[in-house]
């Protein structure tokens, strides 16, 4: 794509951005790099770009005359598209990209795209992982970690690129087209960005706009939102189901994963040669599965990576046993379906860590879910009361107050008795205490680290 001539904005400084505007200095673009948080330094942006960058550094409040002169705008995904000055430039006609349509419009090779409200870093990374063992030139990015902007222009024809993509990202979605597209599940997520649940799944399925019949989406069957998506679809549908057995697809009963197709049943492999645990991961699997068949990796390579795979960082991560009591990082559990997933994964009497930033979420279900596992409920961040009030209009009432994690980790540690598991999976995002939940998970894990042995 030609960019001679245009003045690109990037919108926000974190690792989309910073990538958009590496990928944008390898083009003739005008680029200026955009940050309202005043906290911030030039000198400490600059230090994140290429030596010689010639892109234009703006922090706090953006111009009229710079914003009169912009072409394209690449948003990232911690900025709302309906936030009053994106307003004013889509009124002006500006093109409004994310960092991820910005990578497609650059990349080339076969994309294969997850999104839901869970799983999706657990199946992207396995996704990864069993086409790295197939294929030569595999890229996994997106909002795992990596920017999909800043690998574009390394790809070729025979690049595989695995790409993780939040409701965030697919918002500003234009011609963005994976091969093959996966949507895990649908609950209710994200609420104070996307404000009604149809503007959520609204924005998971533009991950889907522009495919064509001869791609692939892999569905969940068990969510009833995206087995209707699937109904309603063009592209060659699979189905995944933990909880039926399908006709065609994949599902998981008497603790084997099985593959139906042409009339026959094929089995993958059966659980007790996993290395992940919980119902939840045989959906994951099942999800990687699929989207690996359809661009061609034998399942004799599937087999031998899923068998061998470990699993994420902060997803149900096992830190270590003291004194009998088992701990567990589970801080990438930030809405209450996760964490629902990540207590019916503990098989011991747990002490739960929970609370933080406030999505207007509701935690009804998620106290249901303790069913009689979780011994004390350990709260601390925006949430903890409106957790605690929902915690008592159930019944339960077992409930500590802290003011930081440290706090809630040293309480857990007197209140555990040997037998016992301590598990963070606080139901919310991080952000009211922590930069993301890889920083809340790995001060979670230096924490437990200082406990007594």
């Amino acid at each position: 794509m030609d960019m001679t001539g245009k003045t690109v904005l990037i919108v926000g400084t974190g690792i989309s951005g910073i990538g958009a505007a590496r990928l944008l200095q390898k083009t003739n673009a005008d680029v200026i790099l955009y940050d309202g948080n005043e906290q911030l330094t030039q000198a400490g942006i600059r230090s994140k770009l290429p030596e010689g960058s010639q892109a234009r550094i703006i922090i706090g409040e953006l111009p009229e005359d710079v914003m009169a002169r912009v072409d394209i705008a690449v948003l990232s995904p911690g900025v709302p598209t309906d936030a009053p000055f994106v307003m004013a430039m889509k009124e002006r006609g500006i093109v409004i990209w994310g960092e991820l349509e910005l990578a497609w419009q650059f990349s080339k090779g076969t994309v294969l795209a997850i999104t839901g409200t869970n799983g999706k870093t657990t199946t992207t990374t396995l996704v990864g992982e069993i086409l790295k063992n197939y294929f030569e030139d595999v890229y996994v990015v997106g909002n795992i970690g990596k920017s999909y902007a800043d690998i574009a222009m390394d790809t070729t024809r025979d690049s595989y690129i695995v790409a993780e993509t939040s409701s965030f990202q697919l918002e500003t979605v234009q011609d963005f087209h994976p091969r093959v597209s996966a949507i895990l599940n649908l609950t209710p997520d994200h609420l104070n960005r996307h404000h009604t649940m149809e503007g959520y799944v609204a924005a998971k399925k533009n991950i889907m706009k522009n495919q064509t019949e001869d791609d692939f989406v892999v569905l969940n069957y068990d969510d009833e939102l995206t087995r209707k998506i699937g109904e309603a679809a063009s592209q060659k549908v699979i189905y995944f189901s933990s909880m039926r057995v399908l006709k065609e697809g994949y599902y998981f009963h008497d603790k084997n994963i099985i593959y139906a197709h042409d009339g026959e049943e094929e089995i993958i492999c059966n659980a007790s040669g996993l290395k992940i645990l919980g119902l939840h991961n045989m959906e994951n699997i099942m999800a990687a599965v699929a989207m690996a068949r359809s661009v061609g990796v034998p399942m004799e390579k599937i087999r031998e990576t899923i068998t061998s795979f470990m699993g994420v960082e902060h997803r149900i991560e096992y830190v270590t046993t003291k004194k009998g009591v088992a701990y567990y990082n589970d801080s990438k559990g930030t809405n209450t379906d996760a964490a629902i997933k990540a207590i019916q994964a503990m098989v011991r009497p747990t002490i739960l860590i929970g609370g933080g930033y406030d999505k207007k979420s509701t935690y009804d279900e998620w106290i249901e879910a303790f069913d009689g596992k979780v011994r004390w409920l350990v709260l601390l961040g925006a949430t903890a009361n409106a957790i605690a009030e929902c915690a008592r209009r159930h019944g339960f009432d077992k409930i500590i107050m802290t003011e930081s994690l440290e706090e809630a980790v040293k309480v857990c540690a007197a209140k555990a008795e040997p037998g016992d598991a301590v598990l963070l999976s606080p139901a919310c995002a991080s952000w009211d205490m922590f930069k993301s939940y890889e920083e809340r998970g790995a001060l979670f894990k230096e924490f437990v680290g200082r406990l007594e042995d």
